[in-house]
């Protein structure tokens, strides 16, 4: 059974938008940084952006910089994700992940950190 749940993929066309939005039933976030992982087919999953506790802090890929944002409501234990002015590379699950440890730990150790969600379809054409 997944620790956190993710929702909010689908099918969007190229230059639009969609909005992730990942919860953790029955439990908190407030102690976690919160991050995004994608993976495509044939691909292994890559980092996507993340964010600290307090929610001051975050950190994106070079790939979706300026185009994604992260964003985390500790009070609705959420993290979201929008994305806009998506592409078809963007095409992948997304997976959101939590751990008690840093930032930059969440992002370079992804293997270790405490929680994942089974993740969402975004599908992008052309």
């Amino acid at each position: 059974q997944a620790e956190l749940v993710e929702s909010g993929g689908g099918l969007a066309q190229t230059g639009g938008s969609l909005r992730l939005s990942c919860t953790r039933p029955g439990g908190t976030f407030t102690v976690y940084s919160l991050a995004w992982f994608r993976q495509s087919p044939g691909k292994e999953r890559e980092f996507v952006a993340a964010i600290s506790r307090s929610g001051g802090e975050t950190k994106y890929a070079e790939s979706v910089k300026g185009r994604f944002t992260i964003s985390r409501d500790n009070a609705k234990n959420t993290v979201s994700l929008q994305m806009d002015s998506l592409k078809p590379e963007d095409t992948a699950v997304y997976f959101c992940s939590a751990d008690r440890a840093s930032i930059d730990s969440i992002i370079t150790r992804p293997n270790q950190n405490d929680f994942w969600g089974q993740g969402t379809q975004v599908t992008v054409s052309s």
